[in-house]
């Protein structure tokens, strides 16, 4: 799961901050405003790539799609790029489980035949 996600992080770290580019354009928002938020959102993206497996992990990382999709009252095509990640984000999770499980059972028919060949 964990690849996953900080795979869909790392994507959402630069989209928001190419639509901070676009946000500095808007003459009602100051740059340092603009910059700061983008900021923050940007290094939650990188943060959340190594608390993603920890308790509450996945939790913020949906926070952070909810506030990328709210981006578009100030930059509308975030509408459309914070859904397309929202999506991208449940398919990282809900596969990303999946694949962990895979790998645990894997492991733990690997575990059982290598303690069944040690008993003969």
């Amino acid at each position: 799961m964990r690849t996953l996600c900080a795979s869909t992080l790392i994507g959402e770290f630069f989209i928001i901050g190419f639509a901070g580019l676009v946000a500095m354009k808007d003459p009602d928002l100051s740059m340092t405003t603009v910059w700061l938020v983008s900021g923050i959102a940007m290094l939650l993206c990188l943060l959340l790539c190594g608390m993603v497996t920890r308790p509450g992990g996945v939790a913020l990382g949906w926070a952070l799609q909810i506030a990328l999709i709210a981006s578009g009252v100030f930059v509308p095509t975030m509408y459309f790029m914070g859904a397309v990640f929202a999506a991208l984000w449940w398919a990282s999770v809900h596969f990303g489980r999946k694949v962990d499980e895979a790998k645990a059972r894997f492991a733990a028919e690997a575990e059982s035949v290598s303690a069944g060949a040690d008993a003969a």
